[in-house]
């Protein structure tokens, strides 16, 4: 049977007509579908067993190295000299974090505490941590400069305190205990006679608060009712504002919790969060596009305004009293002890710190925090969060212990708290998210240029059918047929020749 090739080159027309229309299809519907399941698998709750497991418990690996600044010249800073430090580290320990007490409220929120305990680890540290260093000895420089303008027989009495306890201005002592702490009768005596002066009423040491505690009691928003605000800050501690601070904008809660941020983020977006170890709100700001392992994604950076005094950027007023630009006085919600937080290396603030003390030098690539967004669905990637601790120290009348040193903020440690997504979490995520909505575009695309190819050869095929046809018909039928009889007068039946001229019936054979 022979085949109809125009109704085949019709037939493929219209499939292809179809298929460009499921292709438009899919371009339209498939990014809401996606978008849909961001939302499904952003949203905090505990029907959603993968992303629920990864918000509670944190599956990331993160990790917490601790560099000491050595004093090299004690002695000599005591006389006024500048201090010179050499770094000391990594010292790195592994955080183990996990949320605990979660209650969900009917207002869509939930309520939990983040509980944080650090293990050493001596493969990633660069020693161990009976690694003896000298740093200055905050419970008595400290002390001095909190003591400053107390009566001066108070000074003298606190000076022959520190006498009695053999405490001077500088402490040479193992990683661990000036870390997690150590026995101090000093610590005592001041816990007795002038409560609350000190963090803790044990040990004393840099960060004997830190292990084994939580960040406070923190009320988030579940992003149930608008996934804008899916992880966003609602109160902490049950304070919607904060009273540290000199100023309502410096007093507000802003942004999240600081682990994930609202999906569907623009280089615009910026990265606010609340930070409970520095006493405030912070927020980062878009640098750069970025990929990790094929996985797109915005890196964020800390503006040079972060930490800028209010002199130099007047919305940080509030933050003071403020001594250089790069430093964060944090004594408000310390004690009132004379701390200071800045980037590691004194990196992005005024020169005159880094002056002041021999032995720095800052880099961005070093000492520069970063946190690397995946900007659909606001979780990140990467994180370093670098910071240093500083103690301002000066000589005070009456504390002997002082004696002749220069005015001067004093490093003492930095840490970087750093993380990032790798292994099962990676190729999960990286199948959802990359894989997935890259087959999903390709099909779309790939339907739309089928269907058009398809429509395009059909077309043509049944344009060639149509023309060879008609030629056909007209070679049949028209002059150019050399089998073609020749045309009969039907009034007389003589053959007509191709002149025109009639022959007759009968030829006279002479003529």
């Amino acid at each position: 049977m022979a085949i109809n090739k125009t109704k085949v080159a019709v037939g493929f027309i219209v499939a292809g007509a179809l298929t460009v229309v499921s292709g438009l299809f899919f371009l339209i519907v498939g990014p809401m579908v996606m978008k849909d399941q961001v939302i499904k698998n952003t949203v905090i709750d505990p029907k959603n067993e993968m992303s629920y497991t990864m918000w509670k418990d944190v599956p990331v690996p993160f990790f917490m190295s601790v560099y000491f600044f050595n004093v090299l010249n004690p002695e000599e800073v005591l006389v006024g000299e500048k201090p010179m430090v050499e770094q000391r580290g990594p010292f790195v320990y592994r955080k183990r974090i996990q949320k605990d007490n979660i209650t969900f409220h009917a207002n869509g929120t939930v309520s939990y505490r983040e509980y944080r305990r650090f293990f050493f680890e001596p493969s990633m540290s660069s020693g161990n941590e009976s690694e003896v260093v000298t740093i200055p000895n905050m419970l008595v420089l400290g002390a001095a400069v909190m003591m400053e303008n107390a009566p001066f027989t108070l000074r003298l009495t606190m000076s022959a305190a520190f006498k009695v306890f053999k405490e001077g201005a500088f402490l040479t002592k193992p990683v661990g205990e000036l870390m997690w702490g150590y026995d101090s009768g000093l610590v005592d005596f001041l816990n007795s006679y002038l409560p609350g002066m000190l963090p803790s009423t044990g040990k004393f040491g840099l960060f004997a608060e830190f292990n084994n505690s939580n960040t406070g009691l923190f009320t988030i928003h579940t992003g149930q009712d608008d996934i804008r605000k899916v992880h966003k800050v609602d109160s902490w501690n049950g304070l919607t504002k904060l009273s540290n601070w000199n100023s309502p904008q410096c007093n507000m809660i802003n942004g999240t919790a600081g682990q994930m941020w609202p999906p569907f983020m623009t280089r615009e977006s910026t990265l606010p969060f609340y930070s409970p170890d520095a006493c405030r709100s912070l927020e980062l700001v878009y640098q750069r596009d970025g990929a990790m392992k094929g996985i797109p994604l915005y890196r964020y950076v800390a503006p040079k305004t972060l930490f800028a005094n209010g002199s130099d950027y007047p919305p940080n007023e509030g933050f003071c009293p403020c001594r250089q630009s790069g430093l964060l006085n944090v004594s408000s919600c310390r004690h009132n002890s004379p701390v200071f937080i800045s980037h590691p290396h004194f990196f992005n603030a005024d020169p005159v710190l880094l002056d002041s003390v021999q032995g720095l030098r800052p880099t961005e690539d070093e000492h520069g925090l970063f946190i690397d967004i995946h900007p659909l669905t606001g979780v990140p990637l990467n994180v370093s969060i670098r910071l240093q601790l500083n103690l301002y120290m000066k000589k005070v009348s009456g504390i002997t212990e002082t004696k002749k040193i220069s005015e001067v903020v004093m490093p003492m440690i930095w840490f970087e708290e750093s993380g990032y997504i790798d292994g099962p979490i990676l190729s999960t995520f990286h199948t959802n998210l990359v894989v997935l909505p890259t087959v999903m575009e390709a099909m779309q695309y790939g339907f739309i240029a089928l269907g058009l190819a398809t429509i395009l050869i059909a077309s043509l095929v049944h344009h060639r059918v149509k023309t060879a046809r008609s030629h056909s018909t007209m070679t049949f039928s028209g002059e150019d047929n050399p089998r073609r009889r020749p045309e009969v007068d039907p009034s007389c039946g003589n053959k007509s020749t191709r002149t025109g001229q009639r022959e007759p019936l009968l030829k006279d054979d002479t003529a």
